[in-house]
């Protein structure tokens, strides 16, 4: 006769016992989203001369309410010893440290983008933040790339302007575009 004898780890009692605190927060953390979406969308003021019969209150109480639905949902899949299985990923090696150096360097294109978007204009951000995107990432073909972002650039300020009607700053382009 065989005994079988299993041993228990931590986070096999932890899943017993009802999850960790950390998923009880994001749970906490998407109840407390929902019903400030509510109370947010309670105060939109509704014409009464509007052609719109649901008004703009509908959809974000719908949305309030559908946070407060998940947040129940999940909250009930923690209390069972549910746990989300950690990214595999396809093509990284999760073992490996952080590349700072990449993270940085996105970021520093961003806040340049943020910086110079008014006084430049968006088309020259925007191929700053494209090509710096690119440089960051590990592409070294810089004259091709830059032609790449000033298309990129230049193709999203006209869909923007023309496709949706919103005007991005033109900056010293102005007149010129």
């Amino acid at each position: 006769m065989s005994l079988d004898v299993t041993e228990h780890t931590d986070s096999d009692s932890r899943r017993a016992s009802g999850g960790d605190r950390a998923q009880y927060g994001v749970c906490a953390f998407l109840a407390l989203l929902g019903v400030l979406v509510i109370v947010d969308a309670t105060g939109i003021a509704h014409s009464m001369n509007s052609a719109d019969p649901v008004g703009p209150r509908t959809v974000p109480v719908l949305l309030g309410a559908l946070l407060l639905v998940i947040a129940l949902a999940y909250t009930v899949d923690v209390a069972r010893g549910g746990r989300a299985e950690p990214e595999a990923g396809e093509d990284i090696d999760l073992t490996n440290a952080i590349d700072w150096r990449t993270v940085l360097l996105l970021i520093g294109a961003v806040v340049v983008n943020a910086v110079l978007i008014e006084p430049l204009g968006w088309v020259i951000s925007g191929a700053l933040l494209f090509w710096g995107t690119a440089f960051a990432l590990g592409n070294r073909h810089y004259l091709r790339n830059l032609v790449i972002a000033v298309a990129l650039s230049l193709i999203t300020f006209y869909a923007f302007a023309i496709g949706l009607g919103v005007n991005l700053p033109a900056g010293v382009l102005q007149g010129i575009l």
